[in-house]
């Protein structure tokens, strides 16, 4: 009689305890992306928030204060890209917003593909061009297709990455209209959103009538001694109409948009309240505004963050609304990099100087031509990166090893330079913590033979585009990570997480593979 006794109590702590695995996964997953936010701002900024948003979020959630992608030149492609795979560039092919094809002598986004049309937008992209799967891929995978899949963010490298190969609708907002566009390569339509590009609340109907002013008294927008310009400002989005919505996209606006297409879907779609995990991706903005008067330190950043936490108090009622947080869980993560507007003022010296990629060029295939003969051995500079003849070196079958490691002596001496690191070294070379770093974000076909590390300090100065040139900057931005809702205890977590660990941790918390080029290890404190 005992061990029938102990055997039913048994069964019933295993069933018991299985009823409860299987409610903590949830019925939707909401994974929110804030391109270039700041911890350091979120603390700087918290006495304008509200109780609902960012609050909410960093004393109720698991927080992680500092998340880093450990390849160069972050941008929002590649940052993206990488959160959702669980792979570094190397694997997944995204290196950033632009890539140059070398045989065609030209820059191309990334994300573009000819061979599909696009829908509400004369832009064609695909997600083909992420190599590995995505966590929204793998949960499409699991529930045999059954699992809805959306993604709205301000651009379509934004979108195409959050949302996957699979989803069921990926969406950004079109550079010259304001309409949420999409791509043929999605086989499914959402009236939802076509039915709101066509109506006076669409972006494309109402922008010209858009003017951005302060939503609080600039008065507390006090967080930077060095704001110079504290004023009601006044950006009217109809004034430019060449260029409004790509301004719109660095503003708050660009937020609400989203938010609010999002809880459309949200709501038509029925989204978590099936048998299957939905997942809903949403892409934000938090970075500079390029025509406020004091760049890195103005009243309109401060004015961003201020909306920005609106729109998330906004969406996590809505979610609760919708599906309750116990059955949601959502991230939030930044894309771990901050574009500076660096203004130099006219009498500083600066502790670095003037680099000339032009003219480093032509000295170095100078140089090669005194040791290979007189060609055009170098094609193109291009992001930090040299492009070799490839095919000139072929057919003069040099030695491509050698050749590059020439190149790369000779052009590390030049003023400016920290370090180059060539191709060979990265993909069969003696392997260091630097070359590790440069070789997470290259990817064969799509990255140069040589990559240059510049010294901080320095300016890259293209003669050709004045306009183009940039200050180097290799300093950390302090970048949170935070998990919330699904019956996730509160907890602040100080130390550093890689972005390839978010993507394997969401897929094990959704009972799913992690996508297939994720390696990272798990976050214990998610479990």
């Amino acid at each position: 009689m005992n061990r029938i006794f102990s055997f039913l109590v048994a069964l019933f702590s295993v069933t018991a305890l299985c009823a409860q695995e299987t409610h903590n996964i949830p019925k939707l997953v909401v994974a929110i992306t804030i391109d270039q936010l700041r911890g350091d701002y979120l603390e700087m900024f918290q006495h304008t928030f509200g109780e609902k948003g960012f609050k909410r979020l960093m004393n109720e959630g698991l927080v992680y204060t500092d998340l880093e992608f450990d390849f160069p030149y972050l941008d929002r492609a590649s940052t993206i890209t990488t959160i959702f795979t669980g792979a570094n560039p190397s694997y997944h092919g995204i290196t950033g917003e632009m890539r140059f094809l070398l045989k065609e002598n030209r820059e191309v986004p990334t994300f573009a593909d000819e061979n599909y049309a696009g829908t509400f937008t004369t832009e064609r992209y695909s997600p083909l061009p992420v190599k590995v799967s995505t966590i929204a891929d793998e949960l499409k995978i699991a529930s045999g297709g059954q699992s809805d899949v959306f993604a709205f963010a301000p651009h379509a490298s934004q979108a195409l990455a959050s949302g996957g190969h699979a989803a069921s609708g990926a969406y950004w907002v079109e550079d010259m209209t304001g309409n949420w566009a999409s791509t043929t390569f999605y086989k499914t339509r959402q009236p939802i959103v076509e039915q709101h590009n066509r109506t006076p609340e669409a972006l494309s109907k109402k922008i010209g009538s858009i003017t951005w002013r302060p939503a609080i008294d600039v008065s507390n927008y006090n967080a930077f001694p060095y704001t110079k310009n504290l004023y009601n400002f006044q950006h009217y989005f109809g004034a430019d109409r060449k260029n409004h919505v790509r301004l719109l996209k660095q503003s708050p606006f660009v937020n609400t948009e989203v938010r609010k297409i999002a809880e459309k879907v949200l709501i038509a779609n029925s989204l978590g309240k099936r048998q299957n995990p939905d997942f809903l991706a949403l892409t934000f903005y938090a970075g500079n505004f390029e025509n406020s008067l004091d760049k890195n330190y103005s009243v309109e950043v401060q004015d961003t963050y201020y909306r920005l936490d609106q729109e998330i108090g906004k969406l996590l009622d809505a979610i609760d609304t919708a599906v309750g947080l116990d059955n949601a869980l959502i991230f939030v993560a930044s894309t771990g990099y901050f574009n500076e507007q660096e203004v130099i003022p006219a009498d500083m010296v600066t502790s670095g100087g003037d680099f000339y990629p032009d003219r480093s060029i032509a000295l170095l295939n100078m140089y090669l031509m005194a040791i290979y003969g007189r060609e055009q051995w170098v094609s193109k500079y291009y992001n930090q990166q040299l492009f070799f003849n490839r095919k000139l070196i072929e057919d003069r079958k040099i030695n491509f090893v050698e050749f590059q490691q020439k190149a790369a002596e000779f052009l590390v001496h030049s003023s400016g330079v920290q370090d180059v690191i060539t191709s060979h070294q990265m993909l069969h070379g003696a392997y260091n913590q630097r070359v590790q770093h440069y070789r997470n974000g290259f990817f064969k076909g799509i990255s140069g033979d040589l990559y240059l590390e510049l010294q901080p300090g320095w300016r890259v100065v293209q003669e050709e585009n004045p306009n183009t040139n940039v200050r180097v900057r290799d300093n950390a931005v302090h970048a949170p990570v935070i998990f919330f809702g699904n019956n996730i205890k509160p907890q602040r977590i100080d130390r550093v997480i890689e972005a390839t660990e978010i993507a394997p941790s969401v897929s094990h918390r959704l009972r799913i593979r992690a996508p297939n080029a994720a390696k990272a290890n798990i976050l214990k404190e998610l479990f």
